[in-house]
């Protein structure tokens, strides 16, 4: 198969990428469009206990599988689906699926080192950055990991101040200006990334000739 246009998304904790995402999918068939994410290259923290959970930095590149990620993309490129286990941040109460990434015309690729990774930033054909302020990015951060990765308060605001936040302003930040399409997120009103992925989407049909 011809080589895919691939996608970069990237953006701060809490920036919306999720709702991002699915609001962009949304406006492509199945088969025109894959999704692979870096948060499923973890490499297994093995942390057994909630003070271990709460101390392991998983906002650090070394924290990734960076040679499995950046081969999964380059087999998708050959044509080839991808099987992996989609990865839980830990929580035990939640059973990891089986994900199947199958090749497609787009490709996205997701995460918070994908600009960072040389290797990885280098496939890239269009780059695309979520931000918000850093008052909003916590409390959606709070939400998210308070109800479903079931962290309490203050683990959170500790990986905030200690992990998330320098990590984006060492691994991610510096990428923010060679990126070709910046959004400010900064609302929880839907109609600001449906409209960002409407005009995405519908530049992105006429150039690679979608009816």
């Amino acid at each position: 198969m011809d080589k895919p246009y691939v996608i970069g998304i990237a953006g701060s904790s809490g920036s919306g990428k999720t709702f991002f995402l699915k609001s962009f999918l949304n406006h492509f068939k199945d088969s025109d469009v894959t999704l692979i994410s870096q948060d499923d290259y973890y490499i297994p923290a093995n942390t057994k206990t909630q003070e271990e959970n709460r101390l392991y930095n998983f906002d650090l590149p070394t924290a990734i599988d960076r040679d499995a990620f950046y081969k999964d993309i380059k087999d998708l490129f050959d044509g080839k689906t991808i099987y992996k286990e989609e990865y839980t941040f830990n929580n035990p109460n939640i059973k990891p699926k089986m994900l199947e990434i199958k090749p497609a015309p787009i490709l996205i690729v997701e995460g918070l080192f994908i600009f960072h990774y040389e290797e990885v930033n280098n496939l890239l054909d269009y780059r695309i950055f979520l931000d918000a302020n850093e008052d909003v990015a916590l409390e959606r951060r709070l939400k998210r990991d308070l109800l479903e990765r079931g962290y309490d308060h203050d683990d959170v605001m500790y990986k905030w101040i200690n992990h998330v936040v320098p990590s984006y302003n060492t691994y991610l930040l510096p990428y923010k200006e060679i990126t070709d399409k910046v959004i400010i997120n900064n609302t929880d009103d839907p109609a600001v990334i449906n409209s960002a992925t409407d005009i995405i989407s519908q530049d992105l049909r006429q150039k690679l000739n979608f009816i």
